[in-house]
């Protein structure tokens, strides 16, 4: 199984223009690759894959670039790897006739304040340092995190508001999960409360970016008034910076907490198949959807259910799980979105979310009672394709979700 362990790293000022170099030869080689390969795109040839470019780059050392030899080839290397990725995944989103933006490579810029290049070979992790090709000794600000017992495969140095880090792939034994608690799951995303799940358990919204965006504004406007060029522009901008990272590291270390409680309560875990896309198009409601992470939930639920071996179930876009009244099986096309209790038939009530969280489960069961289990969209079982066990009459449901 392979793993990535990812920590900040304590650089000095020699370490750090070697890092920096590093970061140079990598931007100019993925941006030399992809005009390369622009260019026979354009001219409708055979395009260059990684291999032919590498051989071209070592010949443009000794001209052209002889400041390469001052940094590990497998940085640049692995920048023509990635090179490759960027436009096989263009072309697998065309051929896919995937909507909207196909994601054509850019190149990169020196500005950007999201940076990293990769590492192979010869690496080693003791409990204080990370030894790494041509850089040497890096301390590390965390002492005991990286695993010292396990193969590397390769080491990752991503530079983030000032800030260094490093992650390294690692060849991990599979752990052995303990036994859940529930053998189904159904869990709802919302704003108000981020995630419901069917046994009454609910997690808040931290609301990491509401909270401080009266602060963001402030550092914005102050960026925007400073001079271009000025060294108090640079102070700025750097400001400016550490509260976005802020900002994604309290959503992020909170999203990992519940979705790792989340992973051991079931062996199967049934979400919604959200597009997540057209949700945000929903310009009053972008900025709190965007704030919740639904996206990234569901991507730490799918490979860390993978992890322990549990199962994940997506329900169809269109189920509708907040409409149907999880006691009489009937639709209520008419709630709206202040709705926010189930009235049912024996004059008892329910939560909103509850309701379409203990649907979920239920979606899930009735398709093993039916015998139509094969037809669901899992992730751990080699299925892919959509079911609709209970057929939703109207589409308002997806009208109702975009707007949670």
């Amino acid at each position: 199984m392979l793993r990535a362990y990812k920590t900040e790293i304590d650089v000095n000022n020699k370490q750090k223009t070697l890092l920096l170099q590093h970061l140079g030869c990598a931007r100019w080689a993925f941006n030399w690759a992809l005009a390369k390969k622009k260019d026979a795109f354009d001219a409708k040839t055979k395009i260059p894959n990684a291999i032919e470019l590498h051989r071209e780059l070592n010949k443009l050392k000794k001209t052209e670039v002889p400041w390469f030899y001052q940094s590990s080839k497998s940085a640049p290397q692995n920048a023509l790897r990635d090179c490759d990725k960027a436009f096989a995944n263009f072309f697998t989103r065309c051929k896919k006739k995937v909507k909207g933006k196909k994601g054509f490579p850019k190149f990169k810029s020196r500005k950007n304040p999201k940076q990293s290049f990769c590492l192979d070979g010869t690496i080693r992790v003791e409990p204080n340092h990370i030894q790494l090709p041509r850089i040497g000794h890096i301390r590390l600000k965390k002492h005991g995190y990286l695993p010292a017992d396990q193969k590397i495969l390769s080491a990752t140095i991503s530079r983030q508001a000032n800030r260094w880090f490093v992650s390294v792939q690692v060849e991990s034994p599979e752990k052995k999960s303990k036994p859940p608690s529930r053998d189904v799951l159904g869990v709802d995303l919302g704003i108000k409360t981020l995630a419901t799940c069917s046994d009454g358990t609910t997690f808040e919204n931290p609301k990491a970016l509401k909270k401080r965006l009266k602060v963001l504004k402030r550092r914005s406007r102050q960026l925007s008034r400073k001079k271009k060029g000025s060294k108090n522009r640079e102070k700025a901008k750097h400001n400016l910076a550490k509260l976005h990272f802020r900002i994604s590291n309290i959503r992020r270390d909170y999203l990992h907490k519940i979705t790792s409680s989340i992973v051991q309560k079931a062996n199967v875990i049934v979400l919604e198949d959200l597009k997540i896309g057209n949700m945000l198009k929903n310009h009053h409601l972008a900025q709190a959807i965007s704030d919740v992470g639904m996206a990234e939930f569901r991507r730490q639920i799918e490979y860390k259910a993978k992890w322990a071996g549990r199962t994940v179930v997506l329900a169809p876009t269109f189920f509708p799980s907040s409409k149907l009244d999880h006691k009489s099986g009937v639709v209520n096309r008419n709630l709206k979105l202040s709705d926010r209790v189930i009235h049912h038939d024996d004059g008892s009530k329910t939560d909103r979310d509850l309701n379409a969280a203990i649907n979920l489960e239920n979606y899930y069961t009735q398709s093993i009672n039916t015998g139509s289990s094969s037809e669901i969209h899992a992730s751990g079982d080699g299925s892919s394709s959509n079911a609709n066990l209970i057929s939703p009459s109207a589409k308002e449901e997806f009208n109702v979700k975009s707007k949670l």
